[in-house]
């Protein structure tokens, strides 16, 4: 027979490597969509204080970076925030039904 608490940790295993795949997924197509948004926004203001802080050299230099940047901002921002919602609403789900 399967103890109680064994079933229980392996459903709760199953249940965060789904909503940490979930988040995975969800972060990439945000990031897909909000990356290019959130760089083509905000690249004037980045490409000026470069220019003004470092000189003309470093304005491109600076503009590639800034997208790196971008991507790796929304990315995490949006999968925190899923993973975040799905483990709460996850949890609220469970405790409304027990």
């Amino acid at each position: 027979m399967l103890n109680n608490k064994n079933h229980a940790q392996a459903g709760q295993n199953i249940f965060m490597s789904s909503v940490v795949g979930l988040a995975n997924t969800v972060a990439v197509i945000v990031t897909f969509f909000g990356a290019p948004e959130l760089w083509r926004r905000t690249v004037g203001y980045v490409r000026e204080f470069t220019y003004q802080m470092n000189g003309p050299a470093w304005v491109d230099i600076a503009s590639i970076a800034w997208f790196g940047i971008c991507i790796f901002l929304v990315f995490f921002i949006s999968r925190a925030s899923v993973g975040t919602a799905l483990i709460f609403g996850g949890l609220a789900i469970v405790t409304r039904f027990m």
